[in-house]
């Protein structure tokens, strides 16, 4: 058989890093390939590294078919699920895949309620005045945030971070909190900056993104309205206040800085291709 490969399904997770794949081609070499290929008539699903070194290397392999796939959406939810299952998956990569497999069920309710509907259209008596059938349950329910975060094993809060980060992050400050160079929690609050203050504190490192990260925590503290002072307590002193404008000044400098050096980056880069 002359398996397929789908650029698609072979991008669908994200590939190992030059570690892994290096710890995945001596195993292989040493006990051989333990794990059949998944394959999807001819279309390799699981299993692309191993095919890649085994082909490189002339290691045999097997193979085995997974016959209840329907459509490419099964296929993506079957790896979606498969690699939600693994241990050396991390908390960024679950929550990912995690948000992909939400999109999927998402789009398919809403296909399935759009097919119920036209359906019933299609059957509802002419007559007005006629009794009308009872109303078909949903197909399939709505994903939950809270549903979402029990696939991945993750809390409800660090899938809304993630989520901010797939929205707002540049895609070095993505690479940084995948490469584990960042947290999630951190990460999702360096997002918040300008682009180029995103890309400078990547740049600048771990120290620098932690450093931009507690700075932005510092600016949201600074900005928060002063609470009431309850009855019998004393209103916020005149040097607290001007410790919050200090606190905002700072962080605004910090930004300013960061777009400057970015900007500085770019002119280089600019300067030497001319």
């Amino acid at each position: 058989m002359q398996i397929k490969i789908n650029d698609v399904l072979r991008a669908y997770i994200d590939p190992l890093t030059e570690a892994e794949y290096s710890a995945l081609e001596r195993s292989i070499l040493v006990e051989g390939c333990r794990d059949a290929l998944v394959l999807w008539g001819d279309v390799l699903v699981d299993g692309h590294n191993r095919y890649q070194i085994c082909q490189q290397h002339g290691v045999p392999f097997k193979v085995t078919e997974n016959t209840s796939f329907k459509s490419l959406d099964d296929v993506k939810l079957w790896m979606i699920d498969n690699h939600l299952g693994r241990r050396s998956v991390s908390d960024f990569q679950r929550g990912v895949l995690a948000l992909r497999k939400k999109e999927i069920v998402a789009a398919r309710a809403a296909e399935l309620a759009a097919l119920a509907a036209a359906e019933d259209a299609a059957i509802a008596p002419p007559d007005a005045d006629a009794e009308q059938a009872p109303a078909r349950p949903a197909a399939m329910p709505l994903t939950s945030r809270e549903d979402i975060a029990r696939a991945a094993r993750l809390s409800s809060n660090t899938i809304s971070q993630i989520e901010k980060i797939q929205k707002t992050a540049t895609p070095e400050l993505v690479e940084a909190v995948r490469s584990g160079t960042i947290s999630i929690n951190a990460a999702a609050t360096v997002a918040s900056l300008p682009e180029a203050a995103q890309v400078a504190a990547v740049a600048g490192g771990k120290k620098q993104l932690q450093q931009a990260a507690k700075e932005v925590r510092e600016l949201r503290a600074a900005m928060r309205p002063p609470k009431e002072a309850k009855e019998g307590e004393e209103p916020l002193s005149e040097v607290d206040q001007l410790r919050a404008e200090i606190a905002t000044l700072k962080q605004r400098n910090a930004a300013l800085k960061a777009e400057n050096a970015a900007l500085q980056e770019r002119i280089s880069a600019l300067v030497d291709a001319s």
